[in-house]
């Protein structure tokens, strides 16, 4: 599919999609033509409908994933290969809301004190302090820390949008600190080639385990990801007063709905307002009777 994959290449390009659109968009078509062994010109809706529930029974993924291959599909066939008659016949899974996992301050801070070793440490320090995705952190450069004006510039983050984000100087001076050591020349964080240090962005697997090792030493049983330290940030800031507008720029959100998400995990908020059952009177649970069986009427 060397001509279909160019032209689709080119159509991503057109309309400045971001890199890592562009390689999820052009694996998830290639992974749908090995599913079928045949051209995706020759594919149409029946078949993405029989590779979705292929992807949910076989493969067992997430239905957020599923919809990431469902929008490379559809920008397939209805941008590259022209068929605009089709979104209504590629449904969109629906998608699972569930509330993200919260550490409190206390578990953050011996998740952060459990790292492996400055560069864990300053990492996880990081994403909590900012807020940032993993992948923007992973892509950070020296230049774009300033101690001047005390922000850390995020370039090209989700949706092709720069933005600022808060430089503390607890954070500074770690990563003063890990400068001194690690000595980065363009990136902050550096990653390796052929098990050998270079200068290239580290790669978010690395992210991962660096927090995963890191929690089952400071023996966290809660689920925890380099996401998790991204809600910790919102949350805690919303707790400590912030408002929704500003917890949304700092974290880059294009939408105000995708930050209302913390009204429902910040403890100020839900404790702003009384439980109803506060405001009425009714007998004290020591006189109430012990038996299980039903009283006769």
């Amino acid at each position: 599919m060397t001509h279909l994959r160019q032209r689709m290449l080119d159509e991503l390009q057109r309309r400045n999609y971001s890199q890592s659109t562009v390689r999820s968009y052009i694996f998830a078509v290639e992974d749908f033509t090995r599913y079928f062994h045949r051209s995706p010109e020759r594919l149409g809706p029946e078949h993405i409908r029989q590779y979705q529930a292929y992807l949910f029974r076989e493969r067992k993924l997430s239905p957020g994933t599923i919809q990431g291959r469902t929008a490379a599909l559809r920008f397939l066939f209805v941008k590259t290969l022209r068929r605009p008659y089709l979104p209504d016949d590629i449904p969109f899974p629906k998608r699972q809301r569930r509330l993200p996992t919260i550490l409190d301050q206390q578990e953050v801070a011996r998740l952060i004190d459990s790292a492996g070793n400055l560069m864990h440490r300053t990492m996880m320090m990081m994403l909590y302090a900012t807020g940032l995705r993993r992948a923007e952190m992973c892509h950070l450069k020296v230049s774009d820390i300033d101690s001047k004006r005390m922000v850390i510039h995020v370039r090209q983050g989700k949706g092709g949008r720069d933005r600022d984000v808060l430089l503390t100087p607890k954070l500074l001076e770690t990563l003063r600190e890990y400068w001194r050591w690690m000595k980065p020349k363009t990136y902050l964080f550096p990653g390796t080639v052929k098990g050998w240090r270079a200068d290239v962005p580290i790669t978010e697997k690395i992210v991962w385990q660096a927090v995963n090792e890191a929690a089952k030493r400071a023996g966290i049983t809660k689920h925890v990801s380099p996401h998790s330290l991204r809600h910790c940030f919102a949350t805690h800031m919303l707790e400590a007063g912030a408002d929704l507008r500003t917890i949304q720029v700092l974290l880059g959100h294009s939408k105000l709905d995708h930050t209302t998400v913390y009204l429902h995990l910040s403890r100020r908020h839900l404790q702003a307002i009384p439980s109803p059952l506060e405001a009425i009177e009714v007998s004290s649970p020591d006189e109430v009777k012990r038996s299980r069986r039903l009283m006769k009427r």
